[in-house]
């Protein structure tokens, strides 16, 4: 791993690649996509499906990208319900907009079709 990768970054890979160890995810419903920064300005983007984490800015294309292929592969209910839990645990982060910016850019209504 690179040395200038931050601490807490080298922290979620491997809790990432822990939980997924095998090839598939040993704890039910624990895994957490997002991990949020700066006042939820920022987020780690933990992908299940190529084992990256990526830090991006909530209102970057970089994020709606990240997310756009969650839920296309399926996980697009959960980050929606992460989202919701996140907008309740930190309500003046601005959670519940980053949800609405989501929505209209359609993601999670094309995971669900």
């Amino acid at each position: 791993m690179a040395s200038n990768t931050s601490k807490t970054a080298r922290a979620s890979v491997r809790a990432g690649q822990a939980g997924a160890a095998g090839g598939a995810l040993s704890v039910l419903g624990e895994f957490k996509y997002l991990i949020p920064l700066n006042g939820g300005k920022h987020v780690y983007v933990r992908n299940l499906t190529n084992g990256k984490t990526v830090h991006a800015s909530v209102t970057s294309e970089k994020f709606i990208e990240e997310i756009r292929v969650l839920a296309a592969a399926g996980h697009g209910a959960k980050i929606r319900a992460e989202l919701a839990n996140l907008a309740t645990a930190y309500p003046n982060d601005g959670w519940d907009a980053t949800e609405g910016r989501l929505a209209e850019a359609g993601i999670f209504e094309a995971a669900a079709a």
